[in-house]
């Protein structure tokens, strides 16, 4: 048997989690780098009877699966599968499974937003690459205690992001299409309408999940809402944010900058637009990506791989299939 580990840009798996259950019985093999799809991905994986991917970062749709004659599994990183066609899956024998962090490894994408809103603030990237060219002193930074952080989603991590807010003496106001005023309270934030959130809120940061209802939730409409002086960040989905409508109020500077940890398309096109913007902080989708949080990642998904390897898999989330491979 074969086992294919996807996107492990740096072969960490290898590091962080103890894969002899698995290597004692099959061949494992790390893919460090993307792989297109369908092409590519298909050729590469023609061979592999278990795949196990890191997250979202590589689709695997009807197109790909129907030309990987021998696939029996598809384990994913994550509770989130939304990548995954489940039902292609399940049409041609293959499980799929996925793996549940239930709140275990901290807040790693918290602590980037507070560092992405500090970034922001005082201009640490910028000013960190000018001095390196030899300027000093370019920016007078922004003061956070008494700003107004807008949280769009109050769930877990929106819930951490709000006591962060509080930490730093900032005006917590929160929006969301399900949020009510007494559950915003209970985080200790204010609800206010979605527009009210965009027109007052000096730091933006979005925390709601990917969906169909959610996706272009803050586009041209929003960005002219807010102030010139704000910010956005989005350490959430990129296809939350219209990507078009926040580079032309960037160009125009209509608000004052963003930070961005995810994008439509990953990894980051090199020619892509907005590495030309000296008002945007990019990081490479990193805000889960700690060796403490992917130690259980991969640690979850070698027990899965071995559950299934013994007949008794875990986590399924297409039970209609059955493997006849």
């Amino acid at each position: 048997m074969r086992i294919a580990i996807l996107d492990d840009y740096l072969e960490i798996s290898q590091q962080v989690a103890d894969w002899s259950a698995v290597t004692s019985k099959a061949d494992v093999v790390v893919f460090n780098r993307p792989l297109a799809v369908p092409d590519e991905a298909a050729e590469a994986l023609k061979d592999f009877d278990i795949i196990c991917t890191l997250r979202e970062r590589m689709p695997i749709p009807r197109r790909l699966i129907e030309r990987l004659p021998r696939l029996k599994y598809i384990l994913v990183t994550g509770k989130r599968y939304d990548t995954i066609d489940v039902g292609a899956a399940a049409e041609h024998s293959v499980l799929v499974s996925n793996t549940k962090v239930d709140g275990r490894g901290g807040g790693s994408v918290a602590e980037l937003v507070w560092g992405l809103i500090l970034g922001l603030a005082r201009n640490i990237p910028l000013e960190d690459r000018l001095m390196r060219q030899g300027g000093w002193q370019h920016f007078a930074g922004t003061t956070i205690r008494n700003k107004t952080l807008g949280i769009i989603g109050l769930g877990g991590l929106g819930r951490q992001v709000a006591d962060g807010g509080k930490f730093f003496g900032m005006d917590v106001v929160a929006w969301s299409q399900n949020l009510t005023p007494e559950r915003a309270a209970e985080a200790g934030a204010r609800y206010v309408s979605k527009d009210e959130l965009f027109a007052t809120s000096d730091f933006v940061t979005v925390h709601v999940a990917w969906s169909d209802r959610t996706t272009g939730l803050v586009g041209a409409r929003e960005f002219g809402l807010m102030k010139p002086s704000a910010y956005l960040i989005n350490t959430a989905r990129g296809a939350i944010v219209d990507e078009v409508a926040l580079i032309d109020a960037l160009r125009r500077r209509t608000i004052a900058g963003a930070a961005l940890d995810v994008y439509q398309t990953e990894p980051l096109p090199a020619d892509h637009p907005l590495r030309g913007l000296d008002n945007v902080i990019l990081t490479p989708h990193l805000g889960y990506f700690t060796r403490e949080m992917l130690a259980i990642y991969y640690g979850d998904a070698v027990a899965a791989i071995a559950a299934f390897m013994d007949g008794t898999p875990i986590g399924v989330v297409n039970g209609a299939a059955r493997n006849g491979k």
